[in-house]
């Protein structure tokens, strides 16, 4: 059986303090590092900017493979449930993987191809 509330300030009362406590989390939860679905935002924390060029290299090259993939599959019929079914899932890990990367690269100061003042001016 449901209580009926007093009055209109003591149903607001709960949906302001979920409210505030939704906005607390989603603040802690970002801690100055991109938004990730499937990545884990500290995987690259305690990484060599070696160890990130070689990550990049991996992880652009998956990238690339799973949009040709996905780049055939739209050519077919049924290529769009395909690529969502198959592929999609795993472009946008890559794509966080590589984002992950970047920051964490930035983040240490790398000298790496991406962040060369040459290859920034092109973009």
């Amino acid at each position: 059986m449901w209580l009926k509330p007093a009055n209109q300030e003591q149903m607001l009362r709960p949906l302001a303090l979920i409210a505030f406590a939704t906005f607390l989390v989603d603040c802690s939860s970002l801690g100055g590092n991109p938004m990730t679905v499937f990545a884990d935002p500290a995987k690259y924390q305690y990484s060599t900017c070696e160890s990130l060029n070689k990550q990049r290299q991996t992880w652009s090259s998956r990238q690339q493979e799973l949009k040709q993939l996905m780049d055939r599959s739209e050519q077919s019929t049924g290529g769009t449930v395909v690529n969502i079914v198959a592929y999609k899932g795993d472009h946008v890990a890559a794509s966080e993987e590589l984002q992950l990367i970047e920051h964490a690269a930035q983040a240490k100061n790398c000298n790496s191809g991406a962040s060369w003042p040459s290859n920034s001016a092109v973009r």
